[in-house]
C-alpha cells in the first residue's frame, strides 16, 4: 500500500505512525509543514512545505496528485484537516488529537475548518470516548469514528534491570498551567515530613518555569527536587526505570497521556488526577492511584503510601504494565490501523 501523511514532523505521534508503516513494507510520504525535529526515517519520501496559504496548498496538492497515494492520512482536523479535505482526495482518512475538536467551538473560523475536515473525511481516528462524543455533537456520523490510539511501543518502554533511586518521583508533563506542577511541588514538603530522603524529578520545559523554581525555593525544599528539563525520547525509559513513582497533575488529557502510559509500561506505579478519562486506564488502588486535582495533601498520601510499601508498588507496575500491553499497544493500534487502510483499497 502507498499511504500520504500530512502531519507535523515535530511530534512523536507522527513519528510513530510513520515510522510503523515504513517499517512493515508500505511506500509511504509525509508531508509536514514544519521541520522534523525527531528523526529521519529510512525510505520515506518527506516533503517539508514553509510556505503559507495559499501557496501551500497547491504544493500539497501538487505533491498528493503527484505520488497518487492509496490512502491520504491528515493527522489534526485544524489546518491539516482542512487543507487535506480542500484537495478533494479519497480515500481520506483524518486523526484528531484533541484541541483540535474539543477548542474549535470556542473560535468560529476554526469551527469552520474543523467541520469542514471532519465532513469530508472517509473515516475520522481519535483516542478518547469524549473526542469522539464531541465530534457527534459536531454532527459528524458516528459510524465514521473509529477508536484507535496512539499506543506505546511496549517492547521500548518495559521494566529494565536499571538499579532503582530509592524514594525517587518523577513527573514528565510540560511546564504550563494546564499541567499544574504547582499541585506536585506543594505535596513535596508534606512528603519530606515522612519520607526525607525522597527526591523529585520535574522535567519538560514551558511558560511556568520560573513561577515553579521560586515555589521551589519558596518552600525551601531546593534540595529534594531537579528540574532537568527535555528528556530525549531515548533516555525516557532510562529515567522511569531508576524512578519509584511516576506522578501527574494534569487538569486535562484527550485520553490517557502518553508519559503515563509509558510510565506504566515500565511497570511503574503512577498518581495521576481523578478526571473521566484517567479513570477508564487507571483502577484506583490496583493498577495506579487517582487523586482528586489540586489537591497536593491527598497527592502526598498517596505518595507517601507507596514509598512505604514497596511491595504494593511492584504489584501495581504489574497491573500498570497490563492495562497497557492489553489496551493502550503500539504494535497492535498500528495492526488494526493497518486492517482499515487495505479495506478502503479492498473496496
Amino acid at each position: 500500500m502507498k499511504i500520504c501523511f500530512l502531519a507535523s514532523a515535530n511530534s512523536i505521534h507522527s513519528y510513530k505512525w510513520v515510522k510503523y508503516f515504513s517499517e512493515n513494507g508500505h511506500q509511504v510520504c509525509w508531508v509536514s509543514f514544519k521541520p522534523n525535529t525527531i528523526g529521519k526515517i529510512e525510505n520515506v519520501n518527506f516533503y517539508e512545505v514553509r510556505s503559507f496559504f495559499p501557496f501551500n496548498f497547491f504544493q500539497f496538492k501538487k505533491i498528493v496528485h503527484n505520488e497518487k497515494p492509496d490512502i491520504l492520512h491528515a493527522h489534526y482536523a485544524g489546518i491539516n484537516g482542512f487543507l487535506a479535505a480542500l484537495i478533494n482526495y479519497h480515500p481520506f482518512v483524518l486523526t484528531a488529537w484533541g484541541s483540535d475538536v474539543l477548542i474549535a467551538g470556542k473560535n468560529l473560523i476554526k469551527k469552520f475548518f474543523v467541520k469542514y475536515a471532519l465532513n469530508r473525511a472517509d473515516l475520522i481516528t481519535c483516542d478518547a470516548d469524549h473526542m469522539k462524543r464531541a465530534m457527534i455533537e459536531m454532527g459528524v456520523e458516528e459510524s465514521k469514528i473509529k477508536i484507535i490510539y496512539f499506543g506505546v511501543d511496549v517492547k521500548k518502554f518495559s521494566s529494565s534491570d536499571n538499579k532503582k533511586i530509592k524514594n525517587q518521583i518523577i513527573s514528565l508533563r510540560s511546564l504550563e498551567p494546564i499541567y499544574d506542577i504547582e499541585t506536585l511541588i506543594k505535596s513535596v514538603p508534606l512528603v519530606l515530613k515522612e519520607m526525607p530522603e525522597a527526591k523529585f524529578i520535574i522535567a519538560g520545559k514551558g511558560s511556568e518555569e520560573e513561577n515553579l523554581k521560586k515555589l521551589v525555593k519558596d518552600l525551601g525544599v531546593f534540595k529534594n527536587v531537579e528540574f532537568i528539563g527535555l528528556i530525549s525520547q531515548n533516555d525516557l525509559p532510562k529515567y522511569l526505570n531508576e524512578s519509584s513513582v511516576y506522578v501527574s497533575t494534569s487538569l486535562s488529557d484527550a485520553g490517557l497521556a502518553s508519559s503515563t502510559a509509558e510510565a506504566m509500561a515500565c511497570e511503574l506505579p503512577v498518581i495521576i488526577t481523578d478526571f473521566a478519562d484517567n479513570k477508564k486506564w487507571v483502577e484506583n488502588g490496583k493498577s495506579g492511584f487517582l487523586f482528586p486535582m489540586k489537591d497536593y495533601k491527598a497527592l502526598a498520601d498517596k505518595i507517601i503510601y507507596l514509598l512505604k510499601n514497596p511491595r504494593e508498588c511492584e504489584q501495581m507496575g504489574k497491573e500498570g504494565r497490563k492495562v497497557i500491553e492489553e489496551k493502550n499497544n503500539y504494535y497492535k493500534e498500528m495492526e488494526e490501523m493497518e486492517k482499515i487502510y487495505a479495506s478502503f483499497k479492498n473496496n
